[in-house]
């Protein structure tokens, strides 16, 4: 039995498991993935490679990791979080002085942490708590502890890492207790979950990249709803939504979408 002879027994299988539903991302790539994982483990087909994260826990999670993508870095293409410091939260403020913001699928951290210094410098009231959501728990853990490597705070200016960060060793640094107590971190399904709303700011950069169209067009709609009018939806570099009006979105700046 080949990998696309059992594909479709091994998503389901995987959905019912963990509540992924890989039938929503695109299918070349998530074999690639899938196919590397399974020859790692010595299994010669889906199945067999299922019964094994089934069982062990590390497997389980390792397999987690892989799909779920958790790469990052703070302040992630620095020239767009200028203009949402610089642009965007001040047109923002002048609508709403306690903004209300969400990093969707936050990964380890980098950005939800990124978006309160970006939001502390801009004199931003800190009245809500930031929501970061993700599906993976484990990332989730590792962004509560806030411990980082040097190399992940390049783009942070040296005064602001003094600032917010206490270095922990060789080339690893902690986030501030001050940092952590503006965000709320919580698991969360975006395909499945429901969402809060009247948000005037959503952050979901570098998330949706692998997501079929039809999936990314629901997403977008999701987001659009929970958004309040005139709020902004913020996305990754590669991640342009071309299909914006039809969506009720109009574009504020590149990769920037307001709700209309």
């Amino acid at each position: 039995m080949t990998i696309g002879d059992d594909y479709e027994i091994f998503i389901k299988k995987v959905h019912a498991k963990s509540g992924l539903d890989l039938s929503n991302y695109k299918r070349p790539q998530m074999e690639r993935r899938i196919r590397t994982l399974m020859r790692s483990q010595g299994a010669t087909d889906l199945i067999s490679y299922f019964s094994i994260i089934d069982r062990d826990s590390n497997q389980y999670q390792k397999f987690i990791d892989h799909l779920t993508i958790n790469v990052s870095e703070f302040l992630r293409n620095p020239g767009q979080w200028d203009v949402l410091k610089n642009k965007i939260i001040p047109q923002l403020l002048r609508e709403n002085p306690k903004l209300k913001v969400w990093s969707a699928g936050c990964s380890t951290g980098e950005e939800p942490y990124s978006l309160v210094i970006t939001m502390l410098e801009a004199r931003c009231d800190m009245s809500h708590k930031v929501l970061a959501s993700d599906i993976d728990r484990e990332v989730l853990r590792k962004a509560q502890i806030g411990l980082y490597s040097a190399k992940s705070l390049a783009n942070i200016p040296e005064p602001l890492v003094k600032k917010y960060f206490i270095k922990q060793g060789e080339g690893f640094y902690q986030v501030k207790d001050d940092l952590k107590r503006h965000i709320k971190f919580q698991q969360q399904n975006l395909l499945k979950d429901s969402f809060e709303t009247n948000f005037d700011l959503i952050l979901c950069r570098n998330v949706v990249i692998y997501f079929t169209e039809e999936t990314k067009t629901i997403l977008y709609k999701r987001f659009h709803q929970s958004l309040r009018k005139g709020g902004i939806l913020f996305t990754g570099s590669t991640e342009q939504i071309f299909q914006a009006r039809e969506l009720g979105l109009t574009t504020a700046a590149t990769f920037f979408y307001q709700k209309t």
